[in-house]
């Protein structure tokens, strides 16, 4: 067997990475809807939910994240891939969705407030903040969480749909 070397990801990594989380995505609670904007060939935006929590108390929440190509901004794709991924999650049953968020405290070159404005825009509202948590650049930035409730909340739910349901 070969020796195993660790490096860092570069782009041409991205097809035997896709292959290696394709199975995650598809058939483990580890990542639930994974979705794609795609303006004729070029895939231009992506979403996906994974757990918010590993235990089992925590299945009804998510974690998201979306992602739109920059020269894409403004085009209401991040606003089309969140509305598709929320009702996708619905239909899993899941009730709450967060987003945790880097966060300037002044704004630079290298991180404004547009995705805090984004979330607030998508219905998401400020629950929590963490200082100086993380630091690129030689800078310290914060860290928010921001929750959207989905749904209703009965006694007993019943129990997340896995997969990657069609809606």
């Amino acid at each position: 067997m070969d020796m195993i070397k660790i490096r860092g990801a570069a782009l041409d990594d991205a097809a035997q990475i896709r292959a290696i989380y394709a199975p995650y995505v598809e058939k483990t609670a580890i990542t639930f809807p994974y979705i794609v904007a795609e303006q004729g060939k070029r895939i231009v935006g992506y979403a996906y939910a994974g757990p918010f929590k590993q235990r089992v108390s925590y299945d009804w929440s998510c974690e998201t994240t979306v992602y739109v190509d920059r020269s894409c901004h403004g085009q209401g794709i991040g606003r089309a891939l969140y509305e598709e991924l929320e009702e996708r999650l619905k239909a899993q049953g899941i009730r709450n969705m967060y987003a945790c968020i880097a966060c300037p405290k002044v704004e630079d070159e290298y991180l404004d407030l547009g995705s805090p404005r984004f979330h607030e825009k998508q219905g998401f509202t400020r629950c929590g903040e963490f200082h100086n948590c993380a630091n690129k650049f030689g800078r310290w930035y914060n860290m928010i969480w921001m929750e959207k409730p989905i749904a209703d909340y009965p006694p007993d739910p019943p129990p997340v749909r896995f997969g990657i349901p069609e809606v």
